[in-house]
Formats: structure tokens, sequence, C-alpha cells
């Protein structure tokens, strides 16, 4: 670690402590050369991959767009705020153990459509409408088959 007054690079860790909350390591360094004492913080850095959209551009993942997304599928369907956030939890993970520095725009989308599948069949179908571009109505009957049959009608 270069020293902050002098940019020497030897310098000698006096004390290392977790923080409370025990998602970082505070040390207490000195300089071997001007002898000055500094503070250093170690924090675990996660990083999601970059998104590549279609046209080959590139941009940073948003979770507020992904949410977005989610919501605009699931506007005015019966599916609590806490299994939306559990959905958006489930694809940044996904997305973060994936290893990959850049993901296709294509495989958020399929996350998100498993993700709908399970929380409400009418937002996946919504989703997949617009995703896969749904042109005409047997693409529209080949998504429903997709997702089950619907419930019969109670007497």
């Amino acid at each position: 670690m270069k020293c902050p007054f002098c940019q020497h690079d030897e310098t000698q860790v006096l004390d290392t402590r977790v923080s409370e909350e025990g998602d970082s390591v505070r040390r207490r360094r000195r300089c071997g050369q001007c002898d000055k004492r500094f503070t250093t913080y170690e924090r675990i850095e996660l990083s999601m991959p970059i998104i590549v959209k279609k046209n080959g551009s590139r941009t940073e993942f948003v979770s507020t767009k992904l949410r977005g997304s989610l919501m605009l599928a699931l506007r005015k369907r019966p599916v609590a705020a806490e299994a939306i956030d559990t959905a958006v939890t489930r694809i940044e993970e996904t997305l973060l153990t994936s290893g990959r520095r850049e993901v296709d725009s294509g495989y958020v989308g399929e996350l998100v459509m498993l993700e709908l599948k399970r929380l409400d069949k009418i937002a996946y179908i919504r989703f997949a409408s617009v995703y896969k571009n749904f042109e005409d109505l047997a693409e529209f009957q080949d998504a429903i088959a997709e997702v089950g049959q619907p419930a019969k009608p109670r007497k």
C-alpha cells in the first residue's frame, strides 16, 4: 500500500479491525519512510455485468429499470411488493453469480420471463408479447399453452 503522504511503497499494518456491520476491514498503517500514520478500509466490491443490447451497444445494469419492467408487466395484478423484490433479488443474484463480465440483454429478458412465470401467468404473457414481439394470434396461443391450460370456471 502506497503512503498517501510521500508515495513510498513500504507501509506497515499496525492494527486490523472488522467493522461493526462486518462488511469492511479497517487497517491502521504506518509509512516506513516518513513515519506518518493513515487508515485504509477494505470492502467487498460486487459489480454487476455489463448489459450488451441487441444493437451491440453496452450499458450498465440498472436495478430500477429491471424493477420498472416487472412493475409494468404486473400492473393491476394481485402480486405483493415483497414478491417483486424477491424476483429482482433473484435476477440480480443470478447475474452476479454467473461470473460473466458481460451478458446479452436477451439473457436478462429470459430471467425476467422466468420470474414472471412464477409470479403471475398474465404478467408473463404481457411481457412475452412485447419481448418476443408477437405478430399474430398463434404466437399468443403458443405462449398461453406454454404456461399451462387456463383454469376451468367454477360452477
